[in-house]
């Protein structure tokens, strides 16, 4: 046995002898220079083999857009690279129906998740399309960059998002998803139904009106299967003039220091409490 287990060892040192593959030592620095997040929004699974490509050439440092400019142009420095800046992306949740704008016509008991509650009649609240309010995105969200607010509401800090789409795919309505921080104009509804079916369930509706449509560049947006859909290869035509006369406010306007603007004949929203309704509520 011992001489078996000598006989293996000295294979396994030839082995290691001839099979020896040198690593890059900058994969190591880059590697250091890196935010440790791991997030995926690089396009490529963790920091390490996010740092092999750059080092590589297969990639850009700026390609990790969680990285500060600061140690992407650092990157850049130390291998002699360009550092090919990518624009930031962050989550947007298409729903503005907090309790205190939306009916629930439910009450929900059961597993206290958002994919639990949408498979028992969509978990109760009136609006088919919008946010059950339950967290699962906040939960799977690895940078506590989504916070749950007072309304049952998601509240995305567009400054710790890193562009991972764990919300987006956690999410059972879809209501998620990612987009550029260019893209400021923004449709918080996803409410397909016809104008007075919509508003009996939401203040906060988008009615298919058109008037974002008549008032913005043409092309810009569209109405489409009752909702208005905006046409982002026409981005750099977007202003804040499309929300003004929204009368709900579904359309808002993403500031990069106020967050979500409305226009100024939106609907104001005084209530603090949840939506009652005088009937009692059936469980499901």
């Amino acid at each position: 046995m011992a001489g078996l287990g000598v006989a293996l060892a000295s294979v396994l040192a030839v082995a290691n002898r001839r099979l020896h593959v040198d690593e890059d030592p900058r994969i190591d620095e880059v590697e250091e220079m890196l935010p440790k997040a791991n997030c995926g929004a690089c396009g490529i699974a963790g920091c390490r083999p996010f740092a092999e490509a750059v080092v590589a050439g297969k990639t850009s440092p700026g390609k990790c857009t969680v990285n500060s400019p600061e140690m992407i142009d650092a990157i850049a420095g130390y291998l002699g690279v360009d550092a090919g800046r990518e624009e930031k992306q962050v989550a947007r949740l298409a729903c503005a129906g907090g309790s205190h704008v939306a009916y629930t016509r439910a009450r929900y008991q059961g597993l206290q998740t958002c994919r639990a509650a949408s498979l028992v009649s969509g978990g109760g609240k009136g609006c088919a399309w919008g946010c059950i309010g339950l967290g699962d995105c906040a939960t799977v969200c690895d940078f506590s960059a989504i916070q749950m607010n007072k309304y049952g509401l998601p509240v995305v800090s567009a400054d710790r998002c890193t562009a991972c789409g764990d919300c987006v795919e956690v999410c059972p309505k879809e209501l998620f998803s990612l987009q550029p921080v260019s893209h400021q104009l923004w449709i918080a509804c996803k409410n397909q139904d016809l104008a007075d079916e919509g508003e009996a369930h939401c203040e906060l509706v988008c009615t298919a009106c058109g008037r974002c449509s008549a008032d913005a560049p043409e092309g810009l947006i569209q109405i489409r299967n009752n909702l208005a859909v905006i046409d982002y290869d026409k981005n750099e035509l977007a202003s804040r003039v499309a929300i003004e006369r929204c009368p709900t406010g579904a359309i808002v306007w993403f500031d990069r220091e106020k967050g979500a603007v409305k226009g100024v004949d939106a609907r104001r929203v005084t209530r603090k409490e949840p939506l009652q309704r005088i009937e009692p509520l059936p469980r499901v």
